[in-house]
């Protein structure tokens, strides 16, 4: 039977990557976007699924109650993945309060919507109803070199305001599981990667510095460790989630990766290299530029993935090297993405972020 899914925050990068993994997988399920188009969302990124029969695009907030509450009765949606959030650190520090707003009300906005929609299409239907929360590792805190890794029962202690709307966000998710009954299941993953990828995260950034000349700048010594899942492996896991996984639980995904950041930087250096042909300066290596530390700074995640792979029977299959050769080559070739993405307002805030903290 087919599904019929809101995917929200489906024009950033998880979520398109997310919503080009469906519609191969699963071309025949209806498939609605909601995007607010904030400075990470780019429509371009769906242009050739926006004329499909079984494909909506809308731009809107998911703070918006009225309109939640309208697609999802037009729609007749079974499924929510929701992927809509503000994520990157450095902009949560300068402003805080839009992560709330966005993690944590807009949260709470759908969940209260999709409270009141499923029970109808329970009852109507034998489609599978499920409100999947994508959320990140970050909301553990930080691991010293010798910790365990993270698992579902680790205590949260996130450290910046992006991971604390984040931890608020999942809370609400696993409440309206024990409280209301709703089908909630919540993931945690590790730090993604791949195409898509706006440029003021780290691989991107650094993928668009080399093709440019510019410094590629890396926070204090370089040391802090972060475990990497190339996207589409991501997808496949929440696949795996939607079809499979239990309401009310916990599946944290991670890639199996640890990698120094410094050391990341370098393997980057060296594929971009083997790759590009005319770089404005070779070796990459030369543009190596460390910087001063961003506050709060967490010095390790890594992600314990046993409970997923057992329970539902997925595990990662692209290594990181593997992975890394993808994403190059794909900033390589997709110029015509990456490019128009570098404003002024964002070489204002790469500035302010990077060179003058």
């Amino acid at each position: 039977m087919e599904s019929r899914l809101l995917v929200t925050g489906g024009a950033g990068f998880i979520g398109s990557n997310f919503v080009h993994y469906w519609r191969e997988t699963y071309p025949n399920d209806q498939v609605v976007v909601l995007d607010a188009l904030t400075y990470a969302g780019n429509k371009e990124t769906l242009a050739d699924l926006l004329e499909l029969p079984n494909f909506r695009f809308v731009q809107g907030d998911i703070c918006d109650r009225s309109l939640v509450d309208r697609l999802l009765q037009e729609e007749d949606i079974d499924t929510v993945a929701h992927f809509a959030a503000e994520s990157h650190v450095d902009r949560s520090i300068l402003g805080p309060a839009a992560f709330v707003q966005t993690n944590v009300v807009g949260t709470f906005t759908l969940l209260e919507a999709f409270r009141s929609h499923y029970p109808t299409v329970a009852q109507n239907s034998d489609r599978r109803c499920i409100f999947l929360h994508v959320s990140t590792d970050e909301v553990y805190g930080s691991l010293s070199s010798e910790d365990s890794a993270f698992t579902e029962t680790t205590p949260y202690a996130p450290n910046s305001p992006y991971s604390a709307s984040k931890a608020g966000s999942d809370h609400l998710a696993r409440a309206y599981y024990h409280t209301y009954n709703i089908p909630t299941v919540i993931t945690n993953c590790s730090n993604n990667y791949g195409p898509y990828h706006f440029p003021e995260k780290l691989i991107p950034l650094m993928c668009i510095n080399m093709l440019l000349g510019k410094q590629l700048p890396v926070y204090g010594d370089g040391q802090n460790i972060r475990d990497w899942l190339y996207v589409i492996d991501h997808c496949r896991a929440l696949d795996t989630v939607i079809h499979k996984g239990k309401p009310g639980e916990t599946y944290n995904i991670g890639g199996n990766n640890e990698v120094k950041n410094i050391d990341l930087v370098r393997i980057l250096c060296q594929i971009m290299d083997k790759l590009a042909t005319d770089l404005p300066v070779q070796p990459c290596e030369k543009l190596i530029t460390f910087v001063k530390d961003r506050p709060g700074h967490d010095r390790r995640y890594a992600i314990d993935a046993t409970k997923i792979k057992t329970e539902l029977g997925w595990q990662p299959s692209v290594t990181v090297e593997e992975g890394l050769r993808h994403t190059v080559d794909w900033f390589l070739n997709n110029r015509n993405w990456w490019e128009p993405l570098l404003s002024e307002e964002y070489q204002a805030y790469y500035q302010k972020v990077y060179f003058n903290n």
